[in-house]
C-alpha cells in the first residue's frame, strides 16, 4: 500500500490510466488497488474525482481495444503465448466459452465480476471474430461499473482503505478460485463423456463380433 501511495502521490492520474490499461493485457499490475488508492486521493482532496475516473476509465477501455485487436489479427501467435502456461491456456479456453456461451453479458460480466478473465476475453473477442460493436459496448459498461465500483470504495472509505484493499484482493482470490472451480467440473465432464463414448464404440465392436 504505501509504495502505491507514492506512485498515485508523484504521478497521479497519468498512473491509473496507464496501469489499468496494462491491467486489460493481462499484465501483473495491481489495477484494483491503484483505483482504491486514488479514491482516497480524490477524497482527500489531492486529486480530481472525475479525473480519477475518467483516467481509469479511459486506460481501461483502451486496454479492451488493444486486446481485442490483437487477438483478431494474431490469432495463432496468441494461442502459442497462451499454450506457454498451463494457467494461460486455461484461462483463454475459459474466455472462449464465457463468450460462447453468453456472448455480450459474458464480456460485460469478465470486467468487473469475474475479472481475472477480463484480459482473455478481450483476445478470445478479437481471435473469435466477436463483432466490435458488440463487443466494445458490452464492455465499456462493465468497465464503467470496474472503475466505479473501485474507485468509489476507496473515495467512500479512504480512512480504512488498507482493510478495503485486503477485502478487495480476497474478493478477486474468491472468484479466480470459483472460476477455476468451474473450470475443472466442466473438464472433468468432458472427460466423462469422452470415456463414455469410448465405452459405447467399444462395446460396440464387441458386439458386431
Amino acid at each position: 500500500m504505501e509504495a502505491l501511495f507514492v506512485i498515485v502521490a508523484n504521478y497521479g492520474s497519468a498512473a491509473l490510466l496507464i496501469v489499468t490499461f496494462l491491467s486489460c493485457l493481462a499484465m501483473p499490475v495491481p489495477a484494483s488497488l491503484m483505483m482504491l488508492t486514488g479514491g482516497a486521493f480524490a477524497a482527500s482532496g489531492d486529486l480530481v474525482l472525475a479525473t480519477v475516473c475518467l483516467s481509469a476509465y479511459a486506460g481501461a477501455v483502451a486496454g479492451d481495444q488493444a486486446g481485442y485487436f490483437i487477438g483478431r489479427s494474431c490469432a495463432g501467435p496468441l494461442e502459442r503465448w497462451a499454450a506457454g502456461r498451463r494457467s494461460r491456456a486455461f484461462l483463454l479456453g475459459r474466455a472462449r466459452a464465457a463468450i460462447d456461451d453468453w456472448g455480450g453479458p459474458g464480456v460485460f460480466l469478465s470486467r468487473w465480476l469475474i475479472s481475472p478473465l477480463g484480459p482473455y476475453v478481450n483476445f478470445a473477442g478479437g481471435a473469435g471474430r466477436m463483432h466490435w460493436v458488440r463487443f466494445s459496448v458490452w464492455g465499456a459498461a462493465g468497465e464503467a461499473v470496474w472503475v466505479g465500483l473501485y474507485v468509489g470504495l476507496g473515495y467512500a472509505f479512504a480512512e480504512s482503505l488498507p482493510a478495503i484493499a485486503e477485502f478487495a484482493a480476497d474478493f478477486n482470490g474468491i472468484i479466480a478460485s470459483g472460476v477455476v472451480a468451474v473450470g475443472l467440473w466442466f473438464w472433468l465432464r468432458v472427460l466423462q463423456k469422452r470415456r463414455g463414448r469410448a465405452k459405447d464404440a467399444g462395446s460396440g465392436v464387441v458386439e458386431s463380433e
